[in-house]
């Protein structure tokens, strides 16, 4: 970009207004899942007898007949052209961790040169999508085309513009799982199966356990110009070039801020669009770094949450080009500044309308309530690692631990009030239930300001730790490691999948112990209090960004890999292949071939990364330094020809300064890209993509960042004037 075009992009750039928003008449209440064909439509649109199959089959798991999807499909297609529908797809989640979609038109021949509109059960229940050219590890071929997509009954159909989209599992010709939704049901049916087991020992009468989530989506806004003159950005959702603004986020006065009047117009849109299908936006607001926000729901069933997270995504791409914005999911798109995560707010809760790690009102209550707490402790300390490995990328890892995120080391924040109940239940000889009664106390205090006007404060009677990866938030845990860019999916399948195996293990040495005569309830306690001194070391309540910490966690066993590669590994460790084969969830084949998938994707996003930085340095940062380095000579030269020597050399001597610098850092950058070429070279001829991907890791990556050191330098020695990227000044202040 020559700098004449730049200064034209950034001056367009501030010259956006907001897109005008038309917003509904009637209430947020009113239009909500307008686009869904959710119970209140299928009530409309279903006899009565379908529709109670279909309860049946969304609530109780039961079969869907094909007699009853042809129903549906009637109902669903009657509905959706009405609303303007001409095509349907099975709209699904491959390992690209993106979405996946084919449509077809609701049209078939009618058997006498005509068409017909058809949507049938059939059509509705299975398609058949190449998977071919989706990731699979290994486990197809490329000639091995064969692989179906099968709907998801428990989340609901939608349309979106002229398409009815139908969420879809989805798998290969031999019955892998290549996608995330298939693996996630899964892991959700064994901590519905295992959670239920374990409830039933406090209240007899719980039939269902369900997962939920509550996601916190970040996400940074640049202006759409800028952006497409940021090839960095174009295509590797990051800038791999520039530096930090004298301004940025120090003085803290962009969190929670009023938020900029485009900014708001581009969010109203959103969230009538999300409202619309069915996506419960509750909160939003300005984040810590500038241009950055966040949107986050109401929870949901962890299932649903899940596919409401992706299509969210999709909708703030789509949303923020209508505003003249770019919406950047990446982890971190700037230096210097915070990156985005997605919190993952995740609990249990029963059919009966208890929310098991919520303290009670009894006695009974609250020993339900520890009993969860530590299972899910020891599900974490169990497979912290594995925890680690669901949310590692090569995106992710340039947010973790860097003073904004979580550290690269899984720990559990319990909070003084909860720590000090674990550690009484752990000393104590009792062996009575009449122990837990305190326990039942309200979980908020109250505050009295000395200030007129203010009324009592409810106060949480545990504080927050933003260095906690996976922190105890009072009902439930705050999974704080999950990247933006990242499908939850991954880090629930782990999750679940890992607390179902701690919860089929405490209930098998319960019935064990009872079945020596042993009381049920002393028997929960006696299991309790091991389980407290066995997960111990996963409990940690102080600044995980901390040198000490890093050491102390190596002492304690955890994991404290942070090489992505290497991580991964995780996944196939000896505990981890039983724990998932135990829930029914991945058998050692799907693990490989996942593994295989990571590394693949890992290798290729640094790849990608080291191509277009080399490409940003020779020519675009190169050829301007040298031209600005020839004026710089010409000056040097001309000034010498008019004035006395020694005035002259005065005169020159911050130029001649300028020079001698631009030559260091050119000539650094030009010979260090050589090498970094060399060093893709080098890995690209590895075979094993797990050797491979260490390999980039561990010398392609880092060349990276040591070359941006001398660019970012140019930067500030080179006239504005000539410079041929927006800078961080100008792509993070404009809104």
């Amino acid at each position: 970009m020559s700098s004449t075009l730049r200064f034209q992009v950034v001056g367009e750039a501030f010259k956006k207004r907001p897109v005008e928003v038309l917003s509904p008449k009637e209430r947020p209440s009113e239009f909500f899942a307008k686009y869904v064909f959710n119970r209140q439509k299928m009530m409309r649109y279903l006899p009565t007898e379908v529709f109670k199959k279909m309860v049946d089959v969304m609530d109780n798991g039961a079969t869907l007949d094909m007699a009853t999807a042809d129903a549906v499909a009637e109902g669903m297609k009657r509905w959706a052209m009405e609303l303007g529908a001409t095509h349907i797809t099975h709209w699904f989640q491959p390992l690209t961790e993106g979405t996946a979609e084919k449509h077809d038109g609701f049209v078939e021949h009618d058997g006498k040169g005509g068409m017909v509109e058809e949507f049938t059960g059939k059509q509705l229940v299975q398609q058949e999508p190449d998977a071919s050219s989706f990731p699979s590890g290994g486990i197809r071929s490329t000639f091995e085309a064969r692989g179906y997509s099968a709907w998801d009954p428990a989340s609901p159909v939608f349309v979106i513009g002229d398409t009815l989209m139908i969420p879809t599992v989805f798998i290969s010709y031999t019955g892998e799982a290549l996608d995330f939704k298939a693996p996630l049901k899964k892991a959700l049916h064994a901590v519905d199966k295992a959670a239920t087991e374990v409830a039933r020992l406090f209240y007899p009468d719980v039939k269902k356990v369900v997962s939920n989530l509550g996601w916190e989506q970040e996400y940074f806004l640049v202006d759409e110009q800028l952006y497409a003159a940021r090839p960095d950005l174009v295509m590797t959702g990051r800038t791999l070039l520039g530096h930090d603004s004298a301004k940025n986020q120090q003085m803290d006065d962009h969190y929670f801020g009023s938020i900029p009047e485009r900014v708001v117009a581009f969010m109203r849109d959103l969230e009538i669009q999300a409202l619309e299908l069915g996506i419960p936006c509750k909160t939003r607001h300005n984040e810590c770094a500038p241009n950055q926000f966040e949107l986050a729901p109401i929870f949901e069933e962890t299932n649903l949450a899940v596919d409401h997270n992706m299509l969210l995504m999709m909708l703030m791409k789509k949303v923020a080009r209508k505003h003249g914005f770019r919406c950047l999911l990446h982890e971190k798109p700037f230096a210097g500044i915070n990156g985005s995560g997605k919190h993952n707010n995740w609990s249990l809760s029963t059919d009966t309308g208890i929310l098991l790690h919520n303290p009670g009102k009894t006695p009974l209550d609250n020993l339900r309530f520890i009993t969860f707490i530590v299972e899910t402790l020891m599900a974490v300390w169990k497979h912290n690692g594995l925890l680690k490995a669901s949310i590692v990328s090569a995106t992710n890892a340039h947010r973790l631990g860097a003073n904004e995120a979580p550290p690269a080391i899984i720990s559990s924040f319990l909070g003084k009030q909860l720590s000090e109940v674990l550690e009484h239940i752990e000393y104590s000889e009792s062996a009575e239930l009449s122990e837990f009664s305190e326990f039942s106390k309200a979980t908020k205090h109250g505050v009295h300001l000395d200030i007129p006007q203010i009324p009592e404060l409810l106060i949480d009677n545990t504080d927050r730790n933003r260095t906690s990866p996976f922190a105890f938030t009072g009902n439930r845990f705050e999974f704080r490691a999950v990247g933006s860019e990242a499908n939850c999916a991954s880090a629930m399948i782990a999750l679940n999948a890992a607390v179902a195996e701690t919860l089929m293990d405490f209930k098998t040495r319960v019935d064990a112990l009872m079945e020596q005569g042993v009381d049920k309830l002393q028997a929960i306690l006696k299991l309790v209090r091991e389980d407290i001194r066995t997960c111990k070391p996963i409990h940690f309540d102080g600044n995980g960004y901390s040198e000490e910490w890093k050491q102390e966690a190596a002492r304690r066993g955890l994991d404290v890999e942070a090489s992505c590669p290497l991580v991964i590994d995780r996944y196939l460790d000896e505990s981890s292949v039983e724990m998932f084969r135990k829930t029914h969830v991945f058998n050692r084949a799907e693990l490989e071939a996942r593994n295989e998938i990571k590394w693949e994707t890992y290798t290729k996003k640094i790849q990608i990364e080291a191509r277009i930085f080399g490409d940003l340095c020779l020519n675009h940062i190169i050829p301007v330094a040298t031209r600005y380095q020839s004026s710089l000579i010409d000056n040097v030269h001309k000034t010498a020809q008019i004035f006395p020597a020694e005035m002259a050399s005065s005169l020159s001597a911050n130029n001649i300064n300028l020079i001698q610098q631009i030559s260091e850092h050119a000539s650094y950058i030009t010979e260090h890209v050589e090498k970094l070429v060399e060093a893709r070279k080098v890995a690209n001829r590895i075979e094993s993509e797990r050797e491979k991907a260490i390999a980039y890791h561990d010398t392609v990556a880092p060349l990276i960042e040591d070359i941006r050191y001398h660019a970012d330098k140019l930067e500030l020695i080179i006239d504005d004037e000539i410079w041929p990227l927006p800078k961080y000044r100008e792509m993070l202040f404009i809104s």
